[in-house]
């Protein structure tokens, strides 16, 4: 598959502040691994194969494990989440399906006993953030499989 537009050339403004929203997202204070699994989920939900491949190399760099990337997918069958991971995961399929439930209540308390209320709100900027990369990708159809993840310890 061709890409369509190239959206970084042709709004570059526009795709930096998106990266900004991104970093600032990784930078507040959740854990990484964490934010890697809340990415992935979305971008699988979303069918974005651009960003699926990215977040399971990004995953892969940071020390996460085969069988944890394969089973995000499943992580409600699957035992190899953690509380707040799961907690995480739940609160990402809301915010990335709102037309689903609209986030409701029973899955705000679920996140909010894993998380204060100022890590939820960098949790739901970070879900937010994946879900328009994975929107932008998929309507410039971005072909999965030329990205190169940065080492580990050079990332941002």
């Amino acid at each position: 598959m061709d890409a369509r537009l190239d959206y970084r050339k042709l709004q570059p403004e526009l795709a930096a502040a998106m990266v900004e929203l991104s970093r600032r997202a990784s930078q507040s204070g959740l854990e990484p691994a964490l934010l890697e699994l809340v990415r992935l989920r979305a971008s699988q939900i979303n069918g974005c194969a651009f960003c699926v491949d990215m977040h399971t190399k990004d995953a892969r760099v940071a020390g996460e494990s085969e069988q944890r990337l394969y089973a995000v997918a499943v992580w409600e069958e699957a035992p190899f989440f953690t509380a707040r991971e799961r907690a995480a995961l739940r609160w990402t399929e809301a915010v990335t399906l709102l037309s689903v439930d609209h986030v409701p209540d029973h899955v705000y308390d679920q996140v909010r006993e894993f998380f204060s209320e100022a890590e939820t709100v960098a949790l739901t900027w970070a879900i937010i953030a994946i879900n328009g990369w994975n929107r932008i990708a998929l309507a410039c159809r971005t072909p999965a499989g030329s990205y190169q993840p940065a080492p580990a310890g050079h990332r941002s």
